[in-house]
C-alpha cells in the first residue's frame, strides 16, 4: 500500500515538474521573444508630418487615384492591392505604360516603421517615396511634378480636400502635400497579429510550431537582422554573407542593391532588410520576387545568410511562427473609395514596346506649361 502510495506521489511530482518546467520554458522563449521584438505601435508617428483626420481621409482617396499618372491607369494601388496584403504577387510590378518595375513591390502595410522605403533605401520614408513616384518612370511616368500637379488640379473635387487637409495654404495642392497626405494615410495601416499579443503575455496567441519556430529562429540567429516592431526593416545587409544568393534563387538578373544608389563598393548586394510582418501572405519573396513561396525563401535565407541547411521540421515551425505575424488588415482597407469626378486630362498612348522601352512625355494639359 505504501509503494503505491509513494509511487502515485512520485507520478504526480513528476508530472507537475514537467508541467512547470514546460511553463518556465515558455516564458524564457517569451522573454528572450520580448528583448528582441516589441508589439507594433496603434500609429507610425512622424514629427514631420503629424497624422491628422483630413490628412488621412484625402490620403486614401489619392491612394487609389489613377488619373494623376501618364497614362491614366496608375495609382499606388496598382502595386500595393490592398486584397493582396498591399503587394501585386507579382515579381516586379507594372507601372505606367506598361513598363516593368526593377524590383519587387514591398507591402505598404506597416512600412512607415522602417527606416526608409524601397529595397535599396533611396526614399527617406513613405512621404519621400509617394512624391517621388510621380514622376518615377516605371511608376507614375511623369516628366516632372508640374504635369502631375496640372492633372490633379483638373479633378475639381479636390480643391477643397486639400484647402481642408493643409489649411492657411494659398495654393496646397503640391507635390510635397501629395507626399503628406499619403504618408499620413499609409502611417495609419498598422496590423496586429497573434505574434503582438504573445509579446503582452497572451499565453494562447501561438500554436505549439510557432513557439518552436520562434525559438528556433531566436536561436538561429535571424534575428540579428529580424527584429523590433516590425522584425526586420531596421537596418540594411548584404544578401548573401555566405553564399552568392543568386546561385540559391535562380536569379536572371544579379542586383548589385544599394551600391547604385551609393557608389560605395562595401554597398554591393546591400538591401533594406525586409520586415516580416505579414510576410506568409505577401510572396513571391526577396527583391527580385524570384522565389514564390514562403517555405522555400525560409530554407534559402539560412544558406545564404547564416550557412545553415535547416532540416523539415525546423522549416515547418519556422514558417508557423511566421504565419503569426500575419495581422488584422484595418477596417475599411480593402474597400475601395470613390473617388472625386472629372475625365483624364492627359492623352493616353499605345503600351511601351518592350518591358521598361522610354518613350517622350505625353502632352501635359491644358494650362500646365509643359513644352514638347
Amino acid at each position: 500500500m505504501l509503494t503505491r502510495v509513494l509511487a502515485g506521489t512520485l507520478l504526480i511530482a513528476g508530472t507537475l515538474y514537467v508541467a512547470f518546467a514546460a511553463v518556465a520554458a515558455d516564458q524564457s522563449v517569451r522573454t528572450q521573444a520580448q528583448a528582441l521584438f516589441k508589439p507594433l505601435p496603434t500609429a507610425m508617428t512622424s514629427d514631420d508630418n503629424p497624422i491628422t483626420p483630413e490628412k488621412v481621409a484625402l490620403g486614401r482617396l489619392l491612394f487609389f487615384e489613377t488619373r494623376v499618372s501618364i497614362d491614366g491607369t496608375v495609382s499606388c494601388s496598382r502595386c500595393h492591392e490592398p486584397s493582396l496584403y498591399a503587394t501585386d504577387a507579382l515579381p516586379k510590378p507594372i507601372g505606367a505604360e506598361h513598363r516593368v518595375n526593377p524590383r519587387n513591390s514591398p507591402t505598404v502595410l506597416n512600412a512607415a516603421l522602417q527606416i526608409s522605403a524601397h529595397w535599396r533605401g533611396d526614399r527617406k520614408n513613405v512621404e519621400d517615396q509617394a512624391t517621388k513616384a510621380l514622376t518615377g518612370l516605371v511608376s507614375f511616368g511623369n516628366p516632372n511634378f508640374a504635369v502631375a500637379m496640372a492633372r490633379l488640379k483638373a479633378i475639381p473635387g479636390y480643391v477643397p480636400l486639400f484647402a481642408k487637409a493643409f489649411p492657411g495654404q494659398a495654393d496646397p495642392i503640391t507635390p510635397d502635400n501629395w507626399g503628406k497626405a499619403i504618408g499620413a494615410y499609409e502611417r495609419t495601416l498598422v496590423t496586429p497579429a497573434p505574434f503582438d499579443a504573445y509579446l503582452k503575455g497572451d499565453d494562447g496567441a501561438l500554436s505549439q510550431d510557432a513557439e518552436a519556430g520562434l525559438r528556433e529562429f531566436m536561436q538561429l540567429g535571424c534575428t540579428a537582422c529580424h527584429n523590433g516592431a516590425g522584425v526586420g526593416g531596421g537596418m540594411y545587409q548584404k544578401f548573401g554573407v555566405v553564399e552568392q544568393y543568386w546561385k540559391a534563387t535562380g536569379s536572371k538578373e544579379i542586383d548589385k542593391g544599394r551600391f547604385d544608389v551609393t557608389k560605395n563598393p562595401a554597398d554591393t548586394y546591400v538591401f533594406k532588410v525586409p520586415s516580416l510582418r505579414n510576410v506568409a501572405m505577401t510572396p513571391p519573396y526577396f527583391h527580385d520576387g524570384s522565389v514564390a513561396t514562403l517555405s522555400e525563401a525560409v530554407r534559402i535565407m539560412a544558406r545564404v545568410q547564416l550557412g545553415k541547411t535547416l532540416n523539415d521540421e525546423q522549416v515547418t515551425h519556422i514558417v508557423a511562427f511566421l504565419d503569426s505575424l500575419t495581422g488584422k488588415l484595418p477596417d475599411g482597407f480593402v474597400d475601395v473609395p470613390v473617388l472625386p469626378t472629372a475625365a483624364f486630362a492627359g492623352t493616353p498612348r499605345q503600351p511601351a514596346i518592350g518591358a521598361g522601352a522610354p518613350q517622350s512625355p505625353t502632352a501635359a494639359p491644358p494650362g500646365s506649361g509643359q513644352r514638347k
